[in-house]
């Protein structure tokens, strides 16, 4: 609306000049507003890069003056001592003028004696002008001064110690007063602590080199500051070593594995040059010898706790590995030490000791979290060693394992691999400890796999899954096979370096003394294979309860009851025309014959497994019935009445039992006394039931014949045989624990066939074994 009407008024004066249009005025004041804008922007623009400028220049500015004023002072500082010169040389220059000037006075006043005193005149004034008859010991100071104000503290030492020397010898002669002697010590005490100042800021210098400082300190010493000396010399090298262990400490994530051995290199070689440098410097003075020692005991506290801190995963095989090369080089470092009288063996492994132990630990934890993964989940593949593997130089070719024993002796390597023979003499006991504990802990995971309830439900916990059973007799007697392998064979090879050392260290008259409670002489080797033989024998023991348990308590006749010895139709055994064990024993005849068929194929060449176990399973069996008290109930019931042939085939089943035993050629002495015992208890129990044993009972020797006979039967596969069993050999019972596996050596039932023993029998006779035969049929 304005614009239009200020057209309009434009339309209607329009010949008006003095009037000046709104449109102009409007156009006028914006054009000029936005150049004033303008302006300022540009203004303020200017201003800012002024400012900056300005504050730029200002900072170069004051880093000048700063510069200038550090260049001031010490110009200042140049100054004084370059007045103090000129001051000293121009009391000299006035003494000598105002000297010259008297004798000239006097000489003028003489003149008219010049001739006849002439030649005393010359005399007297070369007497005046010599130095002689200037005071020696300003002359002295005055050099001292000069030397000192120019830092020439090596010519300054020199002089003050000639000067010293000098006076001392003429002491005693002096005629110069107390008092002059006393000032001219007091100005001698000051010059040489202003020398001392200037030695100690000279060693002070970061940048000074090991042989000035060694100078610098040995002028300390001249003046009698030795143990001003000592401490900086301590103090140059704690500071140099520090410097070189903060370079260094940026590279130890890299060289995890020798950083710890750098790091010993590097503080224990300067704890040796400070303790060559005293020595040289200072003497062995005891004084020196506690300084030294505290200063060097510092520093390797700080080296033990840079180890910790810049140490990787404790856990991990780097940490262990970086910790058993530290033990070794460290110890090495301080074995060299004690040339110079210093003794930092026990320190040193205080201070790392806990650290060695907790990497001991958690790597033993990952091994052994390994081995139970390898044998839950074990695929009973059987492994031969590969050439150049770490079985192959310790194993037979021959020998097998599965695949968690091949997993357990890798891991054992892995960890022998990262030892060293320091680590061995101090952590040795430890170390071989912990094999008997992750061996026993293999043991442990294998029972869990064998089939069975285990009688300590804690050795492992029941949450952990086991995803292998072990069901078949091969795949548990291969897992037994190779818990034996390992112990017998594998684990004492790979630890034979232990207890080589050991003998060795023995041998040469090593002591326990200091080393701590794990070193190698902690344990001995006897005691360390009686604990591997330990864990052995529960996996056996486990194994042989849970077979003869399997067998024992089978439904049907073949269950093993003591019914079965009242339920019998025929009065008298003895007339029996055909008597055979009891349906049960006769089953765990046929049991261990498969199970002796089975290890000769899974434990070819381990005869001595072979006859442990089958040992053992034949006397668990005798085991169970003279400690089973249920089984001894039954006779004690009045309800039932007892017969003479029970009690006839109860003896007659232990027989059988015995020359199980001896037919299978394994130790039968154990089963022998158990069965005595149990035989006894029989007659005893028969006998409170009226039964007369003396009626009842035949000759041993029938007995014997007897069960001969049965195990010749039940081998050829018939229950009635027209061969005769041959005669027994005269060292029938009397065998030793020890026996041999030739023929010729073996004295065993024999027979008219040609088999040795139920363990040699075929397997075309196993597919259809004739032992389950009724004594009463």
């Amino acid at each position: 609306m304005e614009s239009s009407s200020g057209e309009e008024l434009e339309e209607e004066f329009p010949g008006h000049e003095w009037i000046t249009p709104q449109s102009s005025i409007n156009a006028a004041y914006q054009s000029q507003t936005e150049k004033g804008i303008r302006k300022i922007c540009s203004e303020l623009l200017e201003l800012k890069d002024a400012i900056e400028n300005l504050s730029g220049n200002m900072q170069s500015k004051y880093l000048a003056f700063l510069r200038i004023s550090e260049e001031v002072v010490e110009a200042e500082q140049e100054l004084i001592e370059l007045q103090k010169h000129v001051s000293a040389q121009g009391i000299l220059v006035q003494d000598l003028m105002s000297g010259v000037c008297r004798e000239l006075d006097v000489w003028f006043k003489s003149n008219k004696e010049e001739d006849v005193k002439e030649k005393d005149f010359q005399a007297e004034l070369d007497e005046i002008l010599s130095d002689d008859t200037q005071d020696p010991k300003a002359i002295f100071l005055d050099k001292l001064d000069a030397l000192l104000a120019e830092h020439k503290m090596e010519e300054a030492l020199l002089a003050l110690e000639a000067e010293e020397k000098k006076y001392l010898v003429a002491d005693e002669s002096s005629k110069e007063s107390n008092a002059e002697l006393s000032a001219f010590k007091t100005a001698l005490f000051k010059r040489k602590a202003i020398l001392e100042d200037q030695l100690v800021r000279w060693s002070e210098q970061p940048s000074l080199p090991i042989t000035e400082l060694r100078k610098s300190l040995a002028g300390l010493v001249k003046i009698g500051k030795s143990s001003l000396a000592h401490q900086l010399l301590l103090k140059a090298y704690g500071s140099r070593l520090q410097k070189n262990v903060e370079a260094f400490l940026p590279s130890c994530s890299i060289y995890t594995e020798t950083y710890a051995a750098s790091l010993s290199q590097i503080v224990f070689s300067a704890i040796a040059k400070a303790a060559k440098d005293t020595n040289t410097l200072f003497g062995d003075s005891p004084m020196n010898m506690n300084r030294i020692i505290q200063w060097a005991e510092y520093e390797i506290e700080t080296f033990a706790r840079l180890v910790k801190e810049n140490s990787p995963l404790p856990e991990s095989v780097s940490a262990l590995r970086a910790a058993c090369i530290c033990i070794q080089t460290s110890l090495s470092h301080c074995s060299f030490l004690e040339s110079y009288g210093l003794k930092f063996s026990k320190l040193l492994m205080v201070l790392l000791r806990p650290y060695i132990e907790e990497v001991l630990e958690l790597n033993f934890r990952r091994v052994r979290r390994k081995i139970v993964d390898a044998a839950r989940n074990d695929d009973i593949l059987l492994l031969t060693p590969q050439e150049g593997s770490p079985l192959s130089g310790a194993v037979a070719p021959n020998i097998m394992l599965t695949s968690s024993g091949k997993k357990f002796i890798s891991v054992v390597n892995d960890i022998l691999d990262q030892v060293t023979p320091m680590t061995i003499v101090h952590f040795g006991g430890a170390i071989l400890n912990k094999f008997l504990q992750l061996f026993d802990r293999y043991v442990e995971t294998l029972i869990k796999v064998l089939p069975g309830p285990s009688e300590d439900d804690t050795l492992l916990e029941s949450k952990e899954p086991v995803e292998f059973k072990a069901e078949s007799d091969a795949q548990q007697l291969t897992l037994i096979g190779a818990a034996y392998t390992i112990a017998d064979e594998l684990l004492p090879a790979a630890v034979s370096k232990f207890f080589d050392m050991q003998t060795e260290k023995k041998g040469a008259g090593g002591s326990s003394e200091g080393l701590g409670s794990g070193s190698i002489y902690s344990i001995e080797h006897k005691e360390w294979k009686r604990h591997l033989q330990h864990s052995l024998d529960k996996l056996r023991d486990h194994f042989c309860r849970q077979y003869v348990l399997s067998f024992i308590y089978l439904e049907g006749k073949s269950r093993l009851d003591a019914r079965m010895y009242m339920e019998r139709k025929t009065d008298d055994l003895l007339f029996d025309a055909d008597p055979l064990p009891s349906l049960p024993f006769q089953a765990l005849f046929g049991r261990l014959q498969q199970l002796a068929s089975v290890a000769g194929d899974v434990l070819l060449g381990k005869d001595k497994i072979q006859k442990v176990l089958l040992s053992r399973l034949t006397e668990t069996v005798v085991m169970w019935l003279s400690n089973e008290q249920e089984f001894w109930d039954v006779f004690e019931d009045r309800s039932v009445q007892l017969q003479p042939s029970g009690l006839q085939q109860l003896i007659l089943d232990m027989h059988f039992i015995v020359e199980i035993a001896v037919c299978g050629r394994f130790p039968h002495r154990p089963v022998q006394q158990l069965v005595s015992t149990i035989i006894t208890r029989a007659i005893a129990a028969f006998s409170a039931r009226n039964v007369d044993p003396q009626s009842a009972l035949s000759e041993d020797e029938w007995f014997l014949e007897t069960a001969k006979g049965a195990i010749h039967k039940l081998m050829l596969g018939t229950s009635g045989s027209e061969s005769e069993p041959e005669p027994e050999p005269e060292e029938h019972v009397a065998l030793h624990d020890e026996i041999s596996d030739s023929d010729e050596s073996i004295a065993t039932p024999s027979t008219s066939g040609s088999e040795d023993s139920f363990a040699s029998a075929n397997n075309d006779d196993l597919e259809s074994p004739v032992y389950f035969t009724d004594p009463e049929a």
